[in-house]
């Protein structure tokens, strides 16, 4: 049989091939844009949307096929791209779906636990009983907030506990203030400017048992964009830090809050490496808090990264409370007994080397203002 094309048919699949190729050329692009070793916010910004470019290339990889030629060279070698950035995306958000191993092991004995709950509060949202009621179902031991300025601190105040004993109020109208308040007692508490005197951290240890003392980092560091920082590195910075004290502790770690940054980032697995805590995402899901106001763009800023001597009993993402966060809960056990069946290395020369680089690299840059 034979089959003429005419000249309309022909530029109809020439035009639509050539649509379809940059397409996937933009997967490509997208895809190798975070190996770029530069710290400026429109290419750090590509370290979050991993998912989202997991399923552009897998479309662009299943568009491509339908224009697919047997006989050219070309297109095999555009097909092995799209499939190696396929790969490549998906193995950074592997570690994080069911699929993947738990890196913090579940309850074995919950005779001692302590639950977290973390939100942050959007600084202009104003449904603060929403907020509070979200507050009263969850229960949880240690409350921490971020954007909260001084109207978020009178409503919250109101709605809370008196068994909420343990405070540290840090309110700012810059959406940098923190709340924390724990049903356990807090002492050794510390507010500290690490990277600006305009975000704060809150540095506390946590009575758990009369034997036993935890330390707590509440962090919530700039995000690299054009209308708060040009590049990635305060933030790198503060976390760095963070990640040296985590690891010089002689106390169980706990740390919480707003990183601005997604688990998978360069950052985030340096943080990981250095200060050796544990993430309670990992082989469970990603539990996107952020944008609550999206269902396309969403990926995990909020974090909790605890030491080995903790395991997970509960984790879920809590309702909407009209912020562009949703809040996350968390209940472990502290097992100390059982910390070796989950314990990550000992940080290598040149890991420890790459976190000091990116702290002296912000001092640098802070001289040269």
């Amino acid at each position: 049989m034979y089959i003429e094309f005419s000249p309309t048919q022909l530029m109809k699949n020439s035009t639509f091939k050539t649509v379809v190729t940059v397409f996937g050329f933009i997967a490509i692009l997208f895809t190798l844009m975070p190996f770029v070793a530069l710290d400026y916010w429109w290419i750090r910004m590509f370290d979050f949307p991993h998912l989202q470019l997991t399923f552009l290339t897998a479309l662009a990889l299943l568009i491509y096929f339908v224009k697919f030629d047997f006989k050219n060279w070309r297109d095999y070698f555009f097909a092995t791209l799209l499939i190696s950035c396929f790969i490549f995306q998906f193995s950074k958000i592997f570690p994080y779906t069911a699929f993947a191993k738990y890196e913090i092991l579940e309850t074995v004995d919950d005779k001692v636990t302590i639950s977290l709950f973390t939100s942050n509060v959007l600084q202009k949202n104003v449904e603060y009983e929403v907020l509070n009621n979200t507050c009263k179902q969850t229960n949880a031991d240690v409350l921490l907030f971020t954007e909260t300025n001084e109207a978020w601190k009178t409503h919250i105040t109101k709605g809370l506990s008196p068994s909420y004993k343990g405070q540290v109020e840090v309110p700012k109208d810059n959406t940098y203030g923190m709340l924390l308040y724990s049903k356990f007692e807090l002492f050794d508490t510390h507010v500290k400017y690490l990277v600006s005197d305009s975000v704060p951290s809150i540095h506390t240890k946590l009575k758990l048992t009369e034997k036993d003392t935890v330390q707590i980092y509440a962090i919530h560091p700039t995000p690299p964009m054009p209308q708060e920082n040009p590049s990635s590195a305060d933030r790198d910075a503060e976390m760095m830090m963070i990640a040296q004290m985590a690891l010089k502790s002689k106390y169980p770690v706990i740390v919480i809050g707003d990183f601005n940054d997604v688990a998978w980032s360069q950052t985030s697995k340096l943080f990981q490496n250095v200060s050796r805590l544990l993430d309670v995402r990992k082989g469970r899901g990603l539990y996107n808090t952020y944008d609550a106001n999206s269902y396309i763009m969403r990926w995990p800023l909020d974090h909790i990264f605890l030491s080995n001597e903790f395991r997970l009993d509960e984790v879920r993402r809590c309702q909407d409370v009209h912020s562009d966060h949703f809040p996350l809960y968390t209940k472990f056990s502290f097992e100390p007994e059982l910390k070796d069946q989950q314990t990550r290395p000992y940080p290598t020369d040149e890991q420890l080397k790459r976190a000091q680089d990116q702290i002296d690299n912000f001092y640098d840059n802070l001289k040269n203002k």
